[in-house]
């Protein structure tokens, strides 16, 4: 059958297609509201897609702060499906409205389309390079050596290193004085202590080492807040007699004001103070 259609009708934009990628199911509670407050939140840290941004960080944000979220009949993860769009921003937000229509369906499928989008497989593998290759850097203190190590393994929460592999790591990665440090404080070959013992050792050691780097900061600000000794002003002695600018001893107006003649006035007084109290 032809197209009844007229062809201002067939020039038309067509409407189909606009519906959003996520289905929200249907909420059965009697008074629901979803407050302004609630999506001023999610847009008080909205994730961009930026190539250092990471999703893993972003969804441990969402999932915080919506648990704090109860509505009666409301399950959580029905707030989780339509507060999400209102966290992204930028490219983020375009991937979700190029996403096909009515395709996500339930909150988990979200979060796995999310960070199979913005953290690929590429990103996995040179995460986990870096992690095997790390390296303490040569001005870079125990505690930050450990703080980016841990960064690294926090950037990458599924790199498949266990335990053991991460801590060899890290320790073969230490200059040789922090390894002899870590060797002092195990009583002998840190690797030869279990997993756990070496990870509280390595622990207790970054804890020491920052108290000692901020007690180091402090006397080093409060050092530079006291000025040296040749910054100080000289006071200037000026002579009450004549104003001039030198001291009564050099002062030429009086010959009374040498220093040696002053000095034996002053001795003198002193003498008669001593006798008048005998």
């Amino acid at each position: 059958m032809a197209d009844q259609r007229t062809m201002a009708e067939l020039l038309r934009t067509p409407t189909e297609g606009y519906a959003e990628a996520i289905v929200v199911p249907l909420i059965i509670a009697e008074q629901f509201e979803l407050k302004q407050s609630l999506i001023n939140m999610m847009t008080s840290n909205q994730f961009f897609g930026h190539e250092k941004d990471n999703p893993h960080d972003h969804i441990h944000w969402f999932n915080k702060i919506t648990s704090t979220i109860k509505y009666e009949d409301v399950p959580n993860s029905v707030n989780k499906l339509m507060l999400f769009p209102f966290s992204l921003v930028g490219a983020a937000c375009r991937w979700l409205e190029k996403e096909p229509p009515r395709s996500i369906l339930t909150w988990e499928y979200l979060v796995f389309k999310f960070i199979n989008e913005f953290f690929p497989p590429s990103r996995t593998t040179n995460l986990r390079n870096e992690i095997s290759n790390y390296q303490q850097r040569f001005d870079e203190s125990f505690h930050e050596a450990w703080d980016r190590y841990k960064d690294l393994l926090r950037a990458c929460p599924h790199h498949g290193f266990t335990e053991f592999h991460q801590l060899d790591t890290f320790y073969n990665a230490l200059n040789p004085a922090d390894q002899d440090s870590l060797n002092f404080a195990a009583g002998g070959n840190l690797l030869e202590r279990r997993t756990q013992d070496v990870l509280t050792i390595i622990k207790n050691k970054s804890k020491q080492t920052s108290a000692m780097t901020t007690a180091m900061t402090a006397i080093l600000k409060q050092f530079q807040a006291t000025p040296p000794l040749d910054s100080i002003k000289s006071i200037d002695e000026i002579y009450a007699t004549c104003g001039g600018a030198h001291p009564y001893y050099q002062c030429l107006t009086t010959d009374g004001n040498t220093f040696s003649e002053f000095q034996d006035k002053i001795q003198g007084y002193v003498s008669a103070t001593a006798v008048n109290y005998n």
